[in-house]
């Protein structure tokens, strides 16, 4: 049974809480929502899911029907009772701890092949998803809902408006696709906008290989392009990537950051060290 508008606001009175702005909480109060997340996220009774801020556990009801095992987190300590108290003994694991600084390899233990599909704080979901992409392998899949722009910039291709450095790493690690919209009036309290359903499933491999480049050389050279985007990158790589590197890359120096898709960005950054460790 998923928690309707009035059950949403209910459950907050009989407990003394309200949703707390500085924690970006906008609660899903709609079972169509919840459960159409829980189907595009393609979990069932074989799979280990975890689910970042719970919130009143709408979501994490969802995931529960589906017989997934459901290990969800909340940094939100009189939600954490709620969740304890009304999911737990549905099956549900209840973790207490902010996602940006939880030690994963506790949380997720030996377990390979995870699922995070959650409702992301506005303010953490940019940083948090590339976190997990970088140091939590055992994420492999992910079905976030975040806000609209920032699902965007998630999955958008090179050329596109809404490219940039974060698309650069998601697409090193994964490949991602908005998948869905979901309107505010779903949420308690209504944000002022939309929000996405953004798919995203790990490489097997990164796309560029890490034999040729670091991922942190690489994402020193992307940071710095998007960094001054407006500029060529002749200028924005000034100092970093030679015009022999450039060449030897295949990349026009009057190129701009987000004309680049991962691989030609691995390409110069591959030529950009060659060069300066043969110099």
């Amino acid at each position: 049974m998923t928690i309707s508008r009035h059950d949403a606001a209910e459950l907050l009175s009989r407990h003394g809480l309200a949703p707390r702005r500085a924690l970006g909480q906008n609660f899903v109060v709609d079972a169509n929502t919840v459960r159409r997340i829980a189907r595009l996220a393609e979990v069932g009774p074989s799979d280990a899911v975890v689910e970042i801020g719970a919130g009143l556990g709408s979501l994490t009801r969802a995931l529960l029907e589906t017989g997934a095992a459901v290990t969800a987190i909340e940094v939100d300590r009189g939600l954490v009772g709620v969740l304890r108290a009304e999911l737990e003994p549905l099956g549900a694991r209840i973790v207490e701890g902010d996602a940006l600084h939880l030690d994963w390899s506790e949380v997720l233990g030996d377990r390979t092949g995870w699922m995070l599909v959650a409702n992301l704080p506005y303010n953490i979901a940019t940083p948090l998803v590339a976190d997990l992409l970088d140091g939590v392998p055992a994420i492999e899949r992910m079905l976030v809902m975040v806000q609209r722009e920032v699902g965007e910039r998630l999955a958008a291709s090179a050329g596109s408006d809404a490219y940039g450095a974060v698309s650069v790493k998601v697409a090193y690690w994964a490949e991602a696709k908005v998948v869905g919209r979901v309107p505010p009036s779903v949420f308690l309290p209504k944000p002022k906008v939309d929000s996405a359903l953004v798919a995203i499933r790990r490489r097997s491999t990164p796309a560029v290989d890490p034999a040729l480049v670091s991922p942190e050389q690489l994402f020193r050279l992307v940071r710095a392009g998007f960094g001054q985007r407006r500029k060529m990158l002749r200028g924005s790589l000034a100092g970093l990537a030679s015009p022999e590197a450039f060449a030897a890359a295949g990349v026009r120096p009057e190129a701009r950051a987000e004309e680049l898709d991962v691989a030609a960005w691995g390409a110069l950054a591959a030529a950009a060290v060659a060069d300066a460790t043969a110099d």
